[in-house]
């Protein structure tokens, strides 16, 4: 249950931010907000939020501050000056950046006494606020749960443990497999649409089969974990006989092959490695350069 006299300040009301402070302020967090821009906290300050004139203004205002900008320089930039004010605060750092740079802000804030999360919003901001949606959190296991029930307002938390840059890593990584499905399913779309499917006739479908898709990845993670890729359930050589059929309906009705030839050529490479009789788990090796 949250507790909503926590005070809340937000830096930074781009289209994320402002969803951010948004949802505190819906849950009845007292919520300070600054922007570079004044005029778009005018909503926020609408609904109940106080309007900070100042960075510093902004941090003393609250307990738990949470900026979400446009990069880490940009962080750096706004909150190096107020270091002293931050001594003994929270921050949640929810701006976008690579592990590197998470791990290098989380040793700045720790050199000021400033507790540190690092995060990465899985969503987009229209789905700030609801807990079906996961909010990564890297860094103190003990600042994420002494606020988890205020931050529960924005998403599902998911704490990944003390190494501020594993937020980053996640959420790059995941992004790339959104990319990679949504590759897939386009794909998939155009070439059933070709015959005259229409896309939300396939996508539900897809969607159920996407459900065993996870299945798989779940066994692939253990064969990834254990370095042992047997292929008990489908061989590469048999995928790379299979995904034959789907180039040959792409070009037939036309359809753009370069996504599925990839998969081919990575097929290809580990069976002439020699590892034609391991399952798909097995191009994890080339991915590692391996």
């Amino acid at each position: 249950m949250n507790k909503p006299n926590v005070t809340v300040t937000v830096i930074g009301l781009g289209q994320m931010g402002a969803a951010l402070a948004d949802a505190f302020l819906s849950a009845g967090h007292p919520t300070t907000v600054w922007n570079r821009t004044p005029r778009k906290a005018d909503a926020l300050v609408a609904r109940g939020a106080v309007r900070a004139a100042t960075v510093a203004e902004a941090v003393a205002a609250s307990e738990l501050v949470v900026v979400c900008v446009l990069d880490y320089p940009a962080v750096r930039e706004l909150l190096a000056p107020v270091a002293e004010s931050l001594r003994g605060r929270a921050l949640v750092n929810l701006t976008s950046g690579s592990p590197e740079q998470a791990r290098a802000e989380a040793e700045w804030a720790a050199a000021h006494g400033i507790g540190y999360l690092d995060g990465g919003i899985m969503t987009t901001p229209p789905g700030v606020g609801d807990s079906a949606n996961m909010i990564l959190y890297a860094g103190s296991p003990e600042l994420l749960a002494a606020h988890r029930a205020t931050l529960e307002v924005l998403g599902d938390p998911v704490d990944l443990g003390p190494d501020a840059g594993l937020a980053s890593l996640y959420d790059a990584g995941l992004l790339g497999l959104m990319w990679s499905v949504f590759g897939g399913w386009l794909h998939a779309t155009a070439l059933a649409g070709a015959d005259g499917v229409a896309a939300k006739e396939f996508t539900a479908v897809a969607n159920r089969w996407l459900k065993t898709v996870s299945w798989f990845l779940s066994t692939y993670a253990e064969q990834i974990d254990a370095g042992e890729y047997p292929g008990s359930d489908a061989t590469i050589d048999i995928q790379v006989a299979t995904i034959g059929h789907l180039l040959e309906a792409g070009e037939a009705r036309g359809v753009d092959g370069r996504l599925p030839r990839l998969h081919l050529e990575l097929m290809q490479e580990a069976a002439a490695a020699g590892h034609g009789g391991d399952s798909y788990a097995r191009l994890v090796e080339i991915f590692r350069g391996k």
